[in-house]
């Protein structure tokens, strides 16, 4: 069976984003002094190939634990939905 995962990846709370603070600088520059905050992560989505639903969540799960997120700075949370054929 195959799986589409789409992955949010973000920097903890506790970590400064430079990237967010300089983008909610430019809101106020912008008109939309109203925006309060934004954080800035990455969106990833990937095909898993499993014989079921569990098995492809401990397989993104992996991926996400030794690859894609850097969990001393970053979190993550996915979702998993099963391609029709």
């Amino acid at each position: 069976m195959k799986f589409t995962a789409s992955i949010n990846v973000m920097p903890l709370k506790e970590i400064l984003d430079p990237q967010g603070k300089a983008v909610t600088r430019s809101m106020e520059n912008l008109g939309l002094s109203e925006i309060l905050e934004v954080r800035i992560g990455k969106h990833i989505t990937l095909t898993v190939d499993a014989p079921d639903e569990e098995s492809a969540r401990k397989k993104v799960d992996e991926a996400c634990k030794k690859l894609l997120a850097n969990l001393i700075m970053e979190s993550y949370e996915f979702e998993l939905e099963a391609q029709l054929s």
